[in-house]
């Protein structure tokens, strides 16, 4: 399988970024979009050149740190699939495919296709926490949850986080990433005493960095966890409740 490649290159934040053009001529349509930059890396060490930056942990889809943008797509072609789990059976002999970095005002670029996520970060250091009793463990019937209220918070802590919805956006919103967190909070028994400090906190964050939300839906269209779009309703609806409720709650 012949493919053509046209992978970005940028050396730092600070420098203007170019797309190299790699010919590979073969690719394996079994091989995963991270694993066909693994080919193309060894054959740049081998001839003494200098590999792309790209980020990658666990290669399952469950870690979220393998995004970047396929052909103008966040992860890929195939929907709700992360770049890791991107397979080359998507794309035909001969086929160009442009690889480059996740991209957002809010995604500054370290190194060719690693950009900088801390924004995400900064949202859940804002009200991603729950108190606790200090103490022995409680048993794990002390905390009344129903299955279906139990199943719809997992759901949402779906979330891998990989920023996929923000970079989808043509506003650059973080409405899904963030609701989704919202969501699953707010339904669990512990957290509580959180939940307007939560939601005021984490929402102002999210529209300090991140743009408003477009109404279109790409975001729940690429995320790989599946996230629904309802998700992004939390947004108003716990910031809305938190208006009314006293600002330690």
């Amino acid at each position: 399988m012949k493919l053509h490649l046209e992978i970005w290159r940028q050396a730092g934040p600070t420098t203007e970024g170019h797309y190299e053009s790699i010919d590979v001529p073969d690719a394996v349509e079994q091989m995963s979009i991270l694993e066909l930059l693994d080919h193309v890396n060894e054959t740049l060490i081998e001839s003494g050149r200098e590999p792309f930056a790209f980020a990658s942990d666990c290669r399952e889809g469950i870690c979220g740190t393998c995004g970047l943008t396929v052909n103008g797509r966040p992860h890929g072609p195939e929907q709700n699939k992360p770049s890791c789990q991107q397979r080359l059976f998507n794309f035909s002999d001969g086929d160009t495919i442009r690889l480059e970095p996740l991209r957002s005002a809010a995604y500054p670029v370290i190194k060719d296709m690693i950009v900088d996520r801390s924004a995400l970060d900064r949202v859940m250091q804002q009200g991603g926490y729950v108190s606790v009793n200090a103490g022995t463990a409680p048993d794990a019937d002390t905390l009344h949850m129903n299955h279906q209220t139990a199943e719809l918070a997992l759901d949402h802590a779906a979330c891998i986080g990989c920023g996929a919805c923000v970079a989808a956006c043509p506003n650059g919103a973080a409405h899904l990433f963030t609701g989704a967190k919202l969501v699953h909070l707010s339904l669990m028994p512990l957290g509580k005493n959180e939940r307007g400090r939560r939601a005021r906190n984490m929402v102002d964050e999210v529209e300090t960095n991140f743009g408003p939300c477009s109404l279109f839906g790409e975001c729940a269209d690429v995320c790989p966890a599946g996230i629904p779009l309802t998700a992004v309703a939390a947004i108003n609806k716990e910031r809305a409740r938190a208006a009314f409720t006293a600002k330690d709650a």
